[in-house]
């Protein structure tokens, strides 16, 4: 009878299983959804701009070197892969309602976290060695009368701000949003097993 005793002690010292809040859940899941959207958004308006800015650049003014058209052209050609890429992004989040179907819209934000980790992981590398090298042929131009001094000034910053953005920034902005993604998934995950 002791051991009986024991055993429902302990039985009822477990921690029930918490059930979720599906209203609290999907306002958390729309929030979190609605500050990526917004960050994307906001990086798709940025990244059109640079593109115009480019275009412009590109096909009303003159350079008389061809490398520093080859610059602006890798440059224009790299920033309309990485807006498409946003654009399906932000397209992939927005284009399904969570209180539709929960389940669907879980798989949706799967599929979202599995294409924004092919961005963290390989193309953004490609992206920076793209944008660096078209970088590197437009100033070729540009810093043709500079002294050498003003010249390895120049590059090194520029070397320096990619070196930053890659290795450090890059880390921080996406490890972030994976947090956020994760915790939403999670959670739509747990209420989802709790109405099986």
């Amino acid at each position: 009878m002791k051991d009986f005793d024991h055993l429902l002690s302990v039985w009822q010292g477990q921690p029930a299983n918490d059930q979720l809040s599906v209203d609290d859940v999907l306002k958390q899941v729309k929030k979190g959804i609605g500050g990526i959207t917004a960050k994307l958004y906001w990086g798709i308006v940025a990244m059109i701009a640079l593109t115009v800015y480019t275009f412009v650049v590109l096909f009303f003014f003159t350079f008389k070197h061809w490398e520093t058209y080859a610059g602006i052209t890798v440059m224009f050609a790299t920033m309309l892969l990485y807006l498409s890429l946003i654009l399906r992004h932000y397209r992939i989040l927005h284009k399904r309602d969570l209180t539709v179907s929960p389940s669907e819209y879980l798989n949706t934000l799967k599929e979202y976290q599995k294409q924004r980790s092919v961005l963290a992981g390989w193309f953004y590398y490609i992206y920076v060695v793209l944008i660096s090298a078209g970088l590197a042929f437009y100033l070729f131009e540009i810093l043709e009368h500079a002294s050498v001094l003003k010249r390895t000034m120049v590059y090194s910053l520029t070397i320096v701000w990619i070196l930053f953005l890659t290795f450090y920034l890059k880390r921080r902005i996406f490890r972030s949003e994976e947090e956020k993604l994760n915790l939403l998934i999670e959670r739509l995950e747990r209420l989802e097993t709790q109405f099986e």
